[in-house]
C-alpha cells in the first residue's frame, strides 16, 4: 500500500463538535456552509463564521470534501456514519477496553436505564444472527 493511499484511509478522529457537523452532513447530504449553519443553529446558537471555520478545519483534516465548482462551496462527509461509528468504536475498544468488545457491551448495558425494550430486542436479534439462530 503506498503512503498516499494509507493517509487517505486513516482519517483523523473527529472532535465532538466536528461530529455534530458530520451528523448534519449525513442527514442532509452534500450541503453549503449556509445549510450546515442553519441546521447547527436550529439546535444551539451557532455563528455562520463558526460553521465555516469548522468546515474549513475539517476539510484540512480530510473529514469532508469540498466542491469548489460553484460560487457557494458544497461540503460532503468523506466517510459514512457507519464507517465513523466503526472507526471510533474500534478505537474505544482498543484504547479503553483492552480490545474486548464484550467488555464494551457489558459496560454499555450494565446499569444503563437508557436501554429501551426495543433496543434490547434488536440486540437479542443481532446476537441470534451472530449465533446463526433463526426465529
Amino acid at each position: 500500500m503506498n503512503v498516499e493511499r494509507a493517509k487517505s484511509t486513516r482519517l483523523t478522529r473527529p472532535t465532538p463538535s466536528e461530529l455534530g457537523v458530520l451528523r448534519v452532513l449525513w442527514r442532509l447530504g452534500p450541503a453549503t456552509v449556509r445549510d450546515v449553519h442553519e441546521a447547527l443553529n436550529a439546535r444551539e446558537p451557532t455563528g455562520y463564521t463558526t460553521a465555516l471555520k469548522f468546515l474549513q478545519i475539517m476539510h484540512g483534516k480530510g473529514l469532508v470534501e469540498r466542491d469548489e465548482s460553484r460560487r457557494a462551496h458544497v461540503y460532503k462527509a468523506r466517510l459514512t456514519q457507519a464507517q465513523a461509528q466503526s472507526q471510533m468504536t474500534s478505537q474505544l475498544v482498543d484504547g479503553v477496553f483492552d480490545g474486548s468488545t464484550s467488555k464494551l457491551v457489558l459496560s454499555a448495558l450494565g446499569g444503563s436505564s437508557r436501554t429501551t425494550p426495543e433496543e434490547l430486542a434488536q440486540i437479542r436479534e443481532m446476537l441470534d444472527r451472530l449465533d446463526g439462530v433463526e426465529k
